[in-house]
């Protein structure tokens, strides 16, 4: 296990090689995190995160990059310390459940407030963490990022968790879109075609209701949910009125 003594993280900007040379990144801090508490077991000392230059935040599309960089990191971070500690599941089972949590704009925005104490946030982690029966590996991840000033990034990280989540457990995930929420022997018939198409070991199915697909149901899945297959009776009636050439005109169901 001396592998795992210590992960190091460069925070580094996506931007092309040249851009990465301008002068206000060529200096690095390094923040040293104790781990040693939460995993006895693997005896994991520290973990080492470098951020690229002085400044955590940047402007514009570059300051939005650097943040999903940082996102990424650290689900690649807690993901590796959960598949090593045999706690990967429960680990994706709790970021659901930070996914809920952190979707209430008043929970987001109690931990972002920098004018709220971080003892006072710390206590609500615990409560959080008490509450909701999460890891201990996992509420000390939340209080790592109060303490760092990244916890404005953990809607972010969550996104990022489940893509590495999938990588590492071989996991296509399809989101279903419905009017009406489909019973689990239709969701199972859709996973299994979703898993012929991929040849993914896994399927996991994401369910979402839009009154507006008028009927039928329509799944996403692939990189981004870049794929789709549409069979609602929404886009039906798009291309009915593609063919017959009716332009803007809005067919009234």
């Amino acid at each position: 296990m001396a592998a795992l003594q210590q992960i190091s993280i460069p925070f580094q900007s996506r931007c092309p090689p040249s851009r990465q040379i301008n002068a206000k990144f060529q200096s690095q801090k390094t923040v040293k995190i104790s781990f040693s508490g939460v995993f006895p077991s693997l005896k994991l000392s520290k973990l080492t995160v470098k951020f690229a230059g002085k400044s955590r935040s940047g402007g514009g599309a570059g300051g939005a990059k650097m943040a999903d960089s940082a996102a990424g990191s650290y689900a690649t971070a807690i993901a590796d310390v959960a598949k090593a500690n045999g706690t990967l599941e429960t680990t994706s089972a709790d970021m659901e459940k930070l996914d809920k949590i952190f979707s209430d704009p008043n929970v987001y925005g109690f931990f972002t407030n920098p004018t709220i104490d971080i003892e006072n946030k710390r206590k609500v982690i615990d409560e959080i963490a008490s509450s909701s029966s999460l890891q201990p590996h996992t509420a000390n991840f939340l209080n790592i990022l109060i303490d760092m000033k990244r916890i404005e990034l953990i809607k972010e990280i969550v996104k990022e968790f489940e893509v590495v989540y999938n990588k590492l457990t071989d996991t296509e995930l399809a989101i279903v879109t419905s009017v009406v929420k489909l019973d689990s022997q239709h969701l199972a018939q859709i996973a299994k075609g979703v898993q012929r198409l991929t040849g993914a070991k896994n399927v996991r199915i994401k369910t979402v209701l839009d009154p507006s697909l008028v009927a039928g149901f329509t799944i996403r899945y692939g990189n981004s949910s870049s794929k789709l297959i549409d069979m609602s009776v929404k886009k039906q009636l798009e291309d009915i009125a593609a063919q017959l050439d009716l332009g803007d005109i809005q067919l009234a169901v």
